[in-house]
């Protein structure tokens, strides 16, 4: 399961109106042309999903990524950045833009079974529950607890090192328990496991995270490899190969690898990487070496469908997880666009 989740901030730099428009419509049009040429075993394209920051709103951006996504290409979840916050103002912020992303643009799923709007989160800053020494850029001891209530269903952050933020648990899926009048509380969990059951408040979902010794810093010193891709750190053969030997996993099906990678693919100085040859590259890879139908089964996937495979297999499902992308949460409004599937065999 390769999962690209993106910080997408076209403010970013408080950039003027223009250059916003600009880095939007460079995505929409490049990313289009991107994926299109790719596609998995399920016949789908490669997915993108955008953590959209709420300080950062436009109606027209949202408008042009909400089109990308009913293309099939993507999905839209939810980005925070905040300092110094308050539960109830947290609360109203949460409430009012998860609503306006639903109702206005198409995006977040709603639970069949309680009819709540459930979202995916991605904290600014890396910070989730106040986890920074100082304290800045949250503020809010109880945030998982917060987020439980308010319909997230999962934590897609980590890793965040070299960040003071990142926490003990790495290389994980699990559940996480809030002390509310404590930060960090994410910083250890139970771990999702086959024939297990939901426990504590937040389900946290961690992309790779350790030493990269192939691409050293001046030949000598190892990178920290954490999942980030840009230009500085392009996707190469090696660092995808670390990816999957991670191999992130629902305890009790080490068959199922989950490959979360992510980015600020808003800023000029990557989109090159992001949106050219160095991307069409990680995806030819991709698709060459980890899906050829035997030993590796490639599965493009959002990060909603990224948590439905982790509840299939919580629930013991096993076979094809490409057919469990919808288990749980089914797709948002703007879903099931002309790209999501090529003609390929009806997974089983």
């Amino acid at each position: 399961m390769f999962c690209f989740v993106d910080h997408f901030e076209p403010a970013w730099g408080k950039a003027d109106l223009e250059t916003q428009r600009r880095r939007v419509d460079r995505w929409c049009i490049g990313y289009r042309a991107l994926a299109a040429a790719h596609h998995d075993a399920d016949g789908r394209p490669p997915q993108h999903t955008f953590f959209y920051p709420e300080e950062e709103y436009l109606e027209e951006h949202l408008d042009k990524i909400a089109a990308l996504c009913a293309d099939g290409f993507g999905e839209i979840e939810v980005h925070l950045h905040h300092d110094n916050d308050t539960a109830a103002n947290f609360n109203a912020t949460m409430r009012r833009f998860v609503d306006l992303l639903h109702e206005r643009h198409g995006a977040i799923s709603r639970d069949p079974a309680t009819g709540q709007l459930h979202f995916a989160f991605i904290h600014g800053n890396w910070c989730l529950d106040n986890s920074r020494a100082d304290g800045r850029w949250c503020g809010i001891n109880n945030e998982l607890l917060l987020l439980r209530d308010l319909g997230c269903y999962a934590d897609f952050t980590l890793p965040s090192a070299p960040s003071d933020t990142q926490t003990r648990a790495s290389n994980a899926i699990y559940y996480a328990t809030d002390d509310p009048v404590r930060p960090k509380s994410h910083d250890t969990g139970e771990a999702v496991r086959v024939g297990g059951h939901p426990v504590g408040d937040l389900m946290i979902v961690q992309g790779p995270l350790g030493l990269n010794w192939r691409e050293r810093r001046l030949g000598i010193v190892p990178r920290i490899e954490n999942a980030d891709v840009r230009r500085g750190c392009p996707p190469t053969d090696a660092r995808i190969d670390a990816w999957v030997r991670t191999g992130i996993h629902v305890e009790g099906r080490p068959d199922w690898v989950f490959v979360k990678v992510h980015t600020h693919g808003a800023q000029e100085r990557d989109m090159d990487t992001l949106l050219g040859p160095r991307l069409d590259a990680m995806h030819r890879y991709l698709e060459s070496t980890y899906n050829d139908g035997t030993r590796y089964m490639l599965h493009y996937v959002t990060a909603r469908e990224a948590y439905n495979i982790i509840k299939a297999a919580e629930a013991g499902k096993t076979g094809n997880p490409g057919a469990c992308r919808d288990f749980h949460l089914p797709p948002p409004p703007h879903a099931g666009g002309s790209a999501r599937r090529r003609d390929a065999p009806a997974a089983g």
